[in-house]
């Protein structure tokens, strides 16, 4: 009998049809990856296992936990079984955990609901949860708060939180999305550790394809609410039927042909930057502390060249971006943009500035959804002296949402009407407008599926050849810096310990740092004949 066996769900909230006839299976010990794009369903159908539903939501069909089928069942036989006979892991670790609350009350918080013990008997049983995840309690004392925790130390706390009443099926939703390459080996690393340990069921929930090549012992397809293909991992793999299967591998493995480029002329350099915060003070009348987030930084970027960056949550890649953007002072050092210091004094130079735009991570988040896509490109032209007005401002606006695969006619919608790829095109309509000498993109395709990430690189490609693209990539995703930079810098601790061009970088690193990032970093198996 299998631990979980989903029968036939469908499911549908007010008139929309979310699910359609889903069936699949999950033994004891078993690892099953759920993969496709945004909106596939992946996320839905976990919730429907947790019978974590919205209002309006009907189902049909039938959920087996055992003999058990929990589409049955009321309220408060539901909050009896979750926790305690099924975990789950979300994607964010920061809003999934109380900020006010300690590591330790959270844990063991899970413990007292489910079962009549003391709270010192919780609290002991967290701190050894808590150890089985990583966190030793003479390292990470269960009073500490959240966010004195890094993004990998919050994930393991909450997987301690799922896992700390050893449940029979744990559910992990996108759990290392938001994380960088040796993080995330060791969260994985974890995740199955604890499956294999405690024979427990693990539904893994991702579009990271060579995540799911990497751990799954099967991989369910899902498509606009419905399981296209299914399958034991090595035979999927090797044999896939679906044509959407085969897309999503192939995208996922895409790479791109950049222009070639004669970037000799200098554009951006960095000379000895330092970036110093202060810390609190030790003693009442002590001197408050010192730490350096960026450590004499020294590199440039020639004008036409794609430079990558990469390193570690924590390493300064954030810091560096906020003082090339002048958002930050320096401490020590310059940084000049074609020639001219990117500070007057400690103020920004905007007369450099706006030769400098911006691509971020969220394409959501970064635009007012108040405001129609015509407002919202045209932001930078408050950096210009004298904006373009009329028909000129139109045709500024209608080249720049064409050169991004758009039309004119987007100019009149509002953000939430495009989807997540389409936003990240307006975002970068919005870096072009103004025809800047360097585009600096943050993350700019880590939140994105594999299908539109490889849509997103495609244009990224095409610029470079029709604008002379410059820019600057930051990334913790080492597939996307391989493909779309012709060198790269490799950060740690707020210093370049390495750098060169990017394909000898990555086939023969010689930083001992370097090479632990690409040998932490998911890989798909050699899949051929597959076409995007």
């Amino acid at each position: 009998m299998s631990l979980l066996s989903v029968q036939n769900l469908t499911l549908s909230i007010h008139s929309f049809d979310i699910l359609h006839d889903v069936s699949f299976n999950i033994d004891a010990g078993e690892i099953v990856a759920i993969t496709g794009e945004s909106g596939s369903g992946k996320s839905m159908t976990a919730l429907a296992a947790m019978q974590l539903l919205p209002q309006g939501a009907r189902t049909t069909g039938r959920i087996m936990l055992g003999e058990d089928d929990i589409t049955t069942w009321d309220e408060p036989a539901l909050c009896g079984l979750r926790g305690n006979d099924i975990g789950m892991v979300f994607q964010e670790p920061m809003t999934a955990l109380n900020p006010v609350k300690t590591i330790g009350d959270q844990v063991a918080e899970t413990i007292l609901v489910h079962e009549r013990t003391t709270k010192a008997q919780a609290h002991k049983r967290a701190a050894e949860t808590l150890e089985r995840v990583g966190l030793p309690n003479d390292r990470f004392p269960l009073s500490r708060f959240p966010h004195e925790l890094s993004g990998g130390q919050r994930q393991r706390v909450v997987i301690a939180m799922a896992i700390a009443l050893r449940p029979r099926l744990l559910i992990a939703d996108e759990p290392t999305t938001a994380l960088d390459v040796t993080t995330q080996a060791q969260i994985l690393a974890l995740l199955v550790r604890l499956a294999r340990e405690d024979g427990m069921g693990l539904m893994m929930i991702t579009h990271d394809l060579a995540v799911v090549a990497a751990m799954a012992d099967r991989i369910i397809v899902m498509r606009k609410g419905e399981v296209v293909e299914q399958g034991a991992t090595v035979q999927l793999l090797h044999d896939m039927q679906h044509p959407y299967t085969k897309m999503l591998f192939a995208a996922s493995a895409h790479e791109v042909t950049l222009p070639d480029t004669n970037a000799t002329a200098p554009l951006l350099e960095v000379k000895g930057v330092c970036r110093d915060y202060r810390t609190p003070r030790k003693t009442v009348f002590g001197k408050p502390g010192k730490f350096r987030a960026v450590n004499n930084l020294s590199f440039s970027l020639n004008r036409g060249e794609r430079l990558g960056l990469v390193g570690e949550s924590g390493c300064g890649k954030s810091t560096l971006t906020r003082a090339l953007l002048g958002l930050e002072a320096v401490s020590e050092g310059t940084i000049t943009l074609r020639g001219e210091p990117v500070f007057t004094g400690t103020k920004p130079n905007l007369a450099v500035r706006r030769h400098m735009q911006v691509v971020f991570q969220d394409p959501y988040g970064s635009f007012n959804p108040r405001h129609r896509v015509a407002r919202q490109i045209t932001e930078p032209f408050y950096l210009l002296d004298t904006p373009p007005t009329g028909a000129a401002r139109q045709q500024a606006i209608d080249d720049a949402l064409i050169a991004v695969g758009l039309t004119p006619a987007d100019a009149d919608k509002y953000i939430h009407e495009f989807s997540g790829g389409q936003r990240q095109r307006i975002a970068i309509a919005r870096a072009l407008i103004i025809r800047p000498d360097l585009i600096i993109f943050d993350e700019a395709v880590s939140a994105l599926d594999v299908s539109v990430r490889a849509q997103i690189l495609d244009l990224l490609a095409e610029l470079c050849a029709s604008h002379n693209l410059s820019y600057l990539f930051i990334s913790h995703d080492l597939s996307v810096v391989r493909t779309i930079t012709d060198r790269v810098l490799v950060m740690k601790s707020g210093e370049i310990v390495e750098q060169g061009k990017t394909e000898e970088i990555f086939t023969n690193p010689q930083h001992p740092y370097t090479k632990s990032l690409i040998d932490a970093a998911p890989v798909l198996p050699d899949l051929k004949g597959l076409t995007a």
